[in-house]
């Protein structure tokens, strides 16, 4: 494996200049230093989700590349790819397979089958309140097997996707072939996506079940032996995270783009400071990806009345004020995600968008930078628009010619000044003091024993400044 703490982008593989060959050019031409590692999200064959529901994952689709073009990646980048371990697409060889032999087929049990998991009378109306579920209704679909026989498999995200049993060898036996299959084709990080809802258990929610999620985790985070790093992907509470620090488990700061957004716009730093403070060393930090920005993630740090009033502050640029969503989803314990680029979260101010980036930069963990928030990009509304995907408005597919000028704008050069410091400087390898010496300051050092960075930012007029120390001079960083 290689990997290093460096910044990773996070990028389809098609996002920027079409394809895998254009991805390594565009990086080359215009951000040497200023990424690490890549993210690169589905590039498998898929039926839907935007790669999500893969049919395979023994192939790379073609319209993005081979794995001549991974690898030539991996050659200058760390990589990380996706593997949805709660499903694979009803179009896959194995699904197939089960829905043309039945029970003879050697898949029949990779994928659970829900009335035989609820049992006789069951689910009543109660166990379905308790579900925590993805979509109305029961999470269910049925099939009319080549035998004739109907069946209900169970489906907890889009139709296109079938869950499997992990309970099974031979869900198992998937896992650890695709696992080894990608870590011989370059990939050093596997994410391990919707993990949360792999455990399925009667009289629970069936999301991050305790104890059985840990032995889980636990036994599939070994599958990959030394060849990959599996890291596990979960929405969840704050306590999520730290509960995978103490299992000695990576996580992902979903807590910190929702703070991070209340700090800038009140003006407070002491929650955003405290959660620095609180935050897993073993984690990657975001401000943006390909999904929205977390609220639910950031329970406790803001209450409900503060996460309300800042969602009220940047309604103008969220998706549902253009597309219609139901109400609920706008309530704080409702609200799922909050879909919008990070620009455009800040109202395209440049000065707040930076010093939201330094903040991320300093902070515990391994930097993630999505390629829309690389190039500072602004709400895709005419995506919105032509998609039922709230989502779509933080997708925008870049061009060459788009991309060149992205490049050229002022927020998009500093921004890539602070990657490559990030990126090149020593200093981030060390220890993290956090303080707060009056309102709207915080201050951010990172030490090893001969370097020091310091980030001194105010929130009150979103200034920051960057100090920093080797072989015994004191610098300024310069933007």
């Amino acid at each position: 494996m290689n990997i290093s703490n460096k910044i990773m982008l996070i990028t389809y593989p098609d996002s920027i200049g079409g394809n895998l060959v254009t991805l390594r050019n565009v990086l080359k031409e215009y951000f040497e230093d200023a990424v690490g590692g890549i993210h690169i999200l589905p590039f498998f064959p898929s039926s839907g989700d935007r790669g999500f529901s893969p049919i395979t994952y023994e192939t790379v689709e073609p319209a993005f590349g081979d794995w001549a073009d991974i690898k030539k990646l991996s050659e200058t980048y760390y990589l990380m790819c996706d593997v949805m371990v709660n499903h694979v697409s009803k179009r896959s060889k194995e699904f197939l397979d089960y829905l043309e032999k039945g029970e003879a087929s050697p898949f029949a049990d990779m994928f659970l089958d829900y009335e035989q998991f609820w049992g006789e009378g069951r689910p009543d109306e109660q166990d379905i309140n308790l579900l925590y579920r993805r979509k109305d209704g029961e999470p269910y679909q049925s099939f009319v097997r080549a035998d004739g026989k109907t069946v209900k498999l169970w489906c907890t995200f889009t139709n296109e996707q079938i869950d499997l049993d992990l309970r099974t060898e031979t869900a198992k036996k998937f896992l650890r072939e695709n696992f080894n299959h990608l870590a011989l084709n370059g990939i050093s990080i596997i994410r391990l996506d919707a993990l949360g809802y792999v455990v399925k258990k009667r009289d629970t929610s069936c999301f991050m079940v305790e104890p059985d999620i840990w032995n889980v985790i636990d036994e599939i985070t070994g599958m990959a032996g030394d060849r990959a790093w599996l890291l596990p992907e979960i929405h969840d509470t704050w306590e999520t995270a730290k509960k995978l620090e103490e299992h000695q488990v990576w996580s992902y700061d979903f807590v910190l783009p929702f703070l991070m957004l209340h700090a800038i716009y009140t003006g407070d730093t002491k929650k955003l400071a405290g959660w620095l403070e609180a935050a897993p060393r073993t984690q990657f930090t975001v401000l943006d990806t390909h999904d929205g920005i977390g609220v639910y993630d950031a329970y406790d740090w803001v209450n409900e009345e503060e996460a309300a009033a800042l969602i009220e502050r940047i309604e103008d640029r969220l998706s549902y004020q253009f597309k219609p969503l139901n109400p609920e989803k706008k309530r704080f314990k409702k609200a799922y995600q909050l879909y919008t680029t990070y620009f455009s979260a800040l109202h395209e101010n440049e000065q707040a968008y930076l010093l939201a980036r330094a903040v991320q930069f300093f902070a515990p963990g391994i930097p993630q930078v999505y390629y829309v928030g690389m190039l500072a990009g602004e709400n895709d509304y005419a995506a919105l628009e032509q998609s039922e995907d709230h989502r779509s408005i933080n997708r925008h597919n870049y061009t060459v010619e788009e991309i060149r000028d992205c490049a050229q704008r002022d927020v998009v050069k500093k921004l890539r000044s602070l990657m490559q410091f990030r990126n090149t400087f020593g200093a981030f390898d060390g220890d993290l003091e956090v303080t707060v010496p009056s309102e709207g300051i915080l201050i951010m050092r990172r030490t090893t024993d001969d370097k020091w960075a310091e980030l001194i930012c105010n929130f009150a007029d979103l200034d920051f400044s960057i100090c920093y120390m080797e072989q015994g001079i004191t610098q300024r960083l310069k933007l």
